[in-house]
């Protein structure tokens, strides 16, 4: 859990309580934001550790700093949606939803954590008309989900939708 602390520092967001953790298949089928943990009221969820997400509940206005910062251009990105910061695994991850002002659509951010810094690994960009994504979530436990299709690699358009799901494959 400590490459979290190290990912919400880097990043500049502010976590609400404390770093909770959850079952995988529950903690990525919940599309709202997730309670603040109080583990002194024993809160915190339990689950065999390689099935287990431990997340942090962050403050939604330090990710608009971070997606302005990162991106350059003041507003372009506004939060639309609770992020996930977690690590899985082993492996830490951030995913944002948010409406991108400057194409008029939705967009969902995926980066990855690793020694060497923050890569990208999804994109998808979506209106009710069609969705473009670009992927690289093949060597990752993780998909895209647009209209009960799983996505996990490769650059394209397909339907479009009102929501993108970031799952389990």
């Amino acid at each position: 859990m400590k490459k979290i602390h190290k990912i919400l520092a880097g990043a500049g967001l502010t976590a609400l309580g404390a770093i909770g953790s959850k079952a995988a298949v529950d903690y990525f089928r919940n599309r709202g934001e997730e309670k603040v943990i109080d583990k002194s009221q024993g809160d915190q969820e339990i689950s065999a550790p390689e099935q287990e997400v431990a997340y942090a509940v962050v403050k939604a206005d330090s990710v608009q700093q971070f997606l302005d910062t990162s991106f350059g251009d003041v507003g372009r990105y506004v939060p639309n949606r609770p992020p996930k910061i977690f690590e899985y695994q082993d492996e830490s991850y951030m995913v944002i939803w948010a409406r991108d002002n400057k194409q008029q659509k939705n967009q969902m951010l995926v980066f990855q954590y690793t020694d060497e810094g923050r890569d990208m690994i999804a994109s998808v960009g979506y209106t009710t008309e069609k969705t473009d994504y670009n992927l690289q979530l093949s060597n990752t436990p993780f998909a895209v989900e647009v209209n009960e299709q799983k996505l996990e690699s490769g650059k394209g358009e397909t339907q479009g939708t009102d929501n993108v799901d970031f799952i389990l494959s």
